[in-house]
């Protein structure tokens, strides 16, 4: 008898166990979700890149380095 009730006690146990890591879970993933959101709004807020020059295509400057600020 006592060797059934120790094993209920276990098995009622791990199941609270594993509805807690269950709830962890879902927190974490709730707590990601709004990370990200953040993340894409603040880099939704960002200008534009400007785009880049092309290379001269003929003279002697600009046609082998190209820098620009």
């Amino acid at each position: 008898m006592d060797l059934a009730n120790t094993a209920l006690v276990n098995n009622v146990g791990s199941s609270g166990s594993s509805v807690q890591s269950s709830a962890q879970m879902m927190v974490l993933k709730k707590a990601i979700n709004l990370q990200a959101q953040g993340v894409m709004d603040l880099l939704g807020s960002l200008p534009p890149t400007p785009t880049q020059p092309a290379l001269a295509t003929s003279g002697s400057l600009g046609t082998r380095l190209n820098t620009y600020a």
